[in-house]
């Protein structure tokens, strides 16, 4: 799996020389939000602050300082900029950057902070790597998660994205009872009854942020009836399935557009199950 703080070294190892630009204040609508970080080299950059023609007056004076002779470049600068129509914006807010060039000491930094992100990204597991799965996997690439995908089948695993972690096991059930607190499972085998195996066992993680099942309301029905009448689940377990996964307000059964309810649907529940731990983390610090 390649992660953010990989993909972050590599960017700083082609570099020598690069500009940190970071928003240090954010008024009214902008685009980013206060702390989000861009780097600037000179041919290249990494992470945004929001794009526009922020982004690019951003990147103009980063390289500019990066062009200035060491001993007349400055230490940094600090900007505030109003996002209307003197720069082509109309978000209407105020933006506050500090751009400062990034020594040995500060990459150190970022990457650290970036493996420390990366650690704490919430997991999800795809239990699958048919069509969906893969349109699933292509999807959370792009996002700020740690994406697995389970298997039993190997050659289901050939063309994963570089960016998931992939896991062929006889028994994937039981990657649902190793996963951390607040992880997602999703799942969409090729076989109902290993989707119900595996959905039950999801079920018994009250610390599960979501828990999804590809399929019909027959399907769905037909779980019900197995998982109250034979696996010893309870309705209040039953009522935390999602299911289709993605809702079914589009009907459209493409892999692709599958996925990108569901991706968006899942990345919804792991936002909200992570400020609802924050509010009881916080009540009962309290």
């Amino acid at each position: 799996m390649t992660r953010n703080s990989e993909r972050l070294r590599s960017f700083l190892d082609s570099a020598a020389k690069v500009a940190l630009v970071e928003v240090t204040e954010a008024k009214g609508s902008t685009p980013r939000e206060t702390g989000a970080r861009m780097l600037v080299s000179p041919q290249a950059i990494f992470g945004t602050i929001g794009g526009g023609h922020l982004e690019f007056m951003a990147i103009d004076c980063a390289r500019h300082m990066l062009a200035a002779p060491r001993d007349a470049g400055a230490e940094h600068v600090e900007l505030d900029i109003p996002l209307g129509p003197e720069i082509g914006q109309c978000c209407g807010g105020r933006v506050g950057l500090t751009i400062r060039p990034a020594d040995e000491a500060l990459r150190n930094e970022l990457i650290e902070q970036a493996r420390a992100e990366d650690a704490a990204s919430p997991h999800i597991y795809v239990f699958g790597g048919g069509h969906v799965g893969h349109a699933l996997a292509a999807a959370f690439s792009l996002l700020p998660v740690q994406a697995v995908v389970v298997e039993t089948r190997a050659d289901m695993l050939e063309g994963m994205p570089d960016a998931v972690d992939m896991r062929l096991t006889p028994v994937p059930e039981e990657m649902v009872r190793e996963a951390p607190a607040g992880s997602a499972f999703v799942v969409l085998t090729h076989d109902h009854a290993l989707d119900f195996l595996i959905v039950a066992e999801a079920l018994k993680r009250d610390d599960a942020a979501y828990v999804g099942m590809i399929g019909s309301k027959t399907k769905k029905a037909t779980f019900k009836s197995w998982f109250l009448k034979t696996a010893g689940g309870t309705e209040d377990a039953f009522a935390r399935l999602v299911s289709p996964i993605g809702g079914d307000a589009v009907k459209d059964k493409r892999p692709a557009v599958i996925a990108a309810l569901a991706a968006a649907e899942i990345m919804t529940a792991l936002v909200a199950h992570g400020s609802s731990l924050s509010e009881r983390q916080s009540l009962t610090a309290g």
